[in-house]
């Protein structure tokens, strides 16, 4: 009969897919686990469950965040839903505006945004600014090119005739090249510019001329506005180098537009002189409909088939160069903006099952895509939104499922460790404004807006004080009818019912949490991943398990037989109504039983008591017959 005793000190290579349970030669397993939910990993190697989210707002419907920062102390929340803009100061509604998208569009809407404007596009919407002129003063309007890009469309054969050179005109084209839609647009014939003012056929329109024409012969020179309800707006937008970049449009999906220099509105190509602007089509062996633009190292290009970098220091029309660089492709159903992670971009693949770090090596010259989900598959599938927490450096993924996949990513350390958050309802939305996460969750017929609060080990929570205890607390109207955890003065009160908004408790309490519970999940690989190298394959038993922890004031332990709660309380602590005290040190189990299934954990911990826990290593101490 064979002792063993294994010590698991980290979880630094997070939750590991099922599909890698024959895989134990890879270093991961060291440091992974089958079940990571509803815990955050730290980059020391522990895990600690997650912090609860509070209750913001009730929104009127799905709803796309946007962060705003007018300066360091001037920070703001948009949110986009149909036909409305909402703007957040803190967690007070400062503005409410109509605004002109739907919530089909959501999905596809870009943005970028400088000093006390923020720019919005979506293919099949006008181009639009939202500008700050107070916290509570804020405005929608269309774009106001100062010069605007122009493009070919029709076939080279084609030519155009006016009816005149001046005034109130009708162009009859050769061919049929004319829709609806190009009502308002601009035509240039020649040099010369004219605004289409109402759509007569297919090959005929009238127009009003905006500069005299040099004649009113048919002519083949000329051309269209690159942007109009015929044609499409622009898909993706960013500001580099002092100029606005335009990636893509509906009807030209991989053609890039870079302004004048200082001169964000303006793209005309002039005799491309330095500061002129700049324009160029991204043309290969594979379709490439741009996705996003970025401004990093270089201007980076993520298209449907593949990762450019745009060169030129500083870019100019005789300066710039095109390289591609990898073959990944971003999604084409919906646009997940990129972030920056200590200078690589992250970008979502066209796949929806990997998220890719776009990083450049000084040895190569190039950059590089490294897929960061590659052993976490399962937990990333179709995301949808996403953003990054700096302060604790994790990187959420909202998922189309309505999970959220929590990224602790550490490079230097070699920390790449995945989570997955789990809520009673389904997360839709993400945005990150100052180290607080916020987020749109649709729960109970609803869509709301929460946010982390580390003070909270609730979801959808509130809390209140109050300088006389009672039983009786309201204001929980946004739960109608829900089952709620309570936690009075730091101690669970159990489960609830939200009766017309509120609460009653069977013992008075000055200090109040309520919302909806959540579990956390931590469970080990299977004990012969643990000890990968052993033939044996006897039955097994778990001796005693240690279990080192942190200011943990609850600790539930399945180690075969169903979890139970593990006391902290020592003799001499009063058994009052009150928060537990939160324990740090060791806590040794003693396991029962032999196992013959070689797949179970050795134990497992699951608890959805609203109180702390941070996890720090596990000793076990196993036994196994010849």
């Amino acid at each position: 009969m064979a002792m063993g005793r294994s010590v698991k000190t980290s979880f630094t290579a997070g939750e590991l897919g099922d599909e890698l349970l024959g895989r134990a030669d890879l270093r991961a397993f060291e440091n992974g686990a089958r079940r990571l939910r509803n815990v955050f990993i730290q980059p020391t190697g522990g895990v600690t469950r997650r912090p609860g989210l509070r209750h913001v707002a009730m929104l009127p419907g799905e709803a796309k965040l946007v962060a705003f920062e007018f300066n360091t102390q001037q920070t703001y929340l948009l949110s986009l839903s149909h036909h409305l803009l909402q703007v957040f100061m803190g967690e007070a509604l400062v503005a409410q505006l109509p605004a002109p998208w739907t919530a089909a569009m959501l999905g596809n809407i870009a943005y970028t945004q400088s000093a006390d404007t923020l720019l919005l596009v979506h293919p099949d919407m006008r181009p639009q600014r939202v500008t700050r002129s107070s916290h509570t003063d804020w405005s929608i309007g269309e774009w106001g090119f100062s010069a605007e890009p122009f493009h070919r469309f029709a076939p080279g054969g084609v030519a155009l005739e006016a009816s005149g050179t001046s005034g109130s005109v009708t162009l009859t084209a050769s061919a049929p090249v004319f829709r609806p839609g190009h009502i308002g647009a601009r035509l240039r014939i020649g040099t010369r510019k004219v605004v289409v003012t109402s759509f007569n056929s297919e090959t005929s329109v009238s127009a009003r001329t905006e500069d005299v024409l040099d004649a009113a012969a048919a002519t083949a020179d000329w051309d269209e506005a690159a942007f109009s309800v015929a044609r499409g707006w622009p898909v993706t937008v960013c500001f580099h180098q002092d100029r606005l970049v335009v990636g893509g449009s509906r009807d030209l999906p991989n053609r890039l537009w870079l302004s004048r220099s200082g001169d964000l509105f303006n793209f005309d190509l002039g005799e491309g002189l330095d500061d002129q602007a700049i324009e160029f089509g991204l043309l290969s062996d594979q379709v490439n409909a741009i996705r996003a633009v970025f401004s990093g190292r270089h201007l980076q290009v993520f298209t449907s088939g593949a990762e450019w970098m745009v060169t030129g220091d500083p870019m100019t029309p005789a300066s710039i160069q095109l390289h591609r660089q990898t073959r990944i492709g971003s999604a084409t159903t919906r646009i997940v903006q990129p972030v920056d992670v200590d200078g690589s971009t992250i970008f979502v693949a066209r796949s929806g099952q990997a998220v890719h770090e776009y990083a450049y090596t000084d040895v190569q010259q190039a950059y590089q895509a490294n897929d960061l989900a590659l052993v976490a598959r399962h937990l990333v599938q179709t995301p949808v939104s996403m953003a990054y927490d700096q302060t604790r450096r994790l990187l959420h993924v909202v998922m189309e499922g309505g999970w959220l996949a929590t990224l602790t990513l550490y490079r230097t350390e070699q920390v790449t460790a995945w989570t997955r958050q789990d809520t009673q309802g389904r997360f839709a939305a993400i945005a990150e404004i100052d180290g607080v996460i916020w987020l749109v969750v649709e729960r109970l017929g609803g869509f709301r807006l929460e946010r982390f609060d580390d003070a909270l080990c609730v979801d959808a929570g509130l809390s209140g004080q109050d300088t006389v205890p009672k039983t009786r607390w309201s204001g929980v109207d946004h739960l109608p009818g829900a089952i709620v955890q309570v936690v009075g003065d730091g101690a669970p009160r159990g489960l609830v019912p939200v009766v017309i908004g509120t609460v009653t408790l069977d013992e008075a309490a000055e200090r109040l949490q309520v919302g909806l519970g959540y579990s956390h999940v931590v469970e080990p690989l299977p004990p012969q991943l643990l000890s990968a190298g052993s033939a044996r394959t006897g039955p097994l038993r778990l001796v005693a398990a240690t279990f080192r922890v942190l200011e943990t004031a609850s600790l539930s332990v399945d180690l075969g037989r169903g979890a139970a709660p593990v006391p902290f309380r020592r003799l001499d602590t009063p058994m009052l109504d009150t928060g537990p005290p939160r324990f740090t040190g060791d806590v040794t189990l003693r396991g029962l039983g032999w196992r013959r299934d070689t797949l179970q954990p050795l134990w497992r911990i699951e608890g959805d008591t609203p109180l702390p826990m941070t996890l720090l290593s596990v000793t076990t101490e196993t036994r196994m017959t010849d």
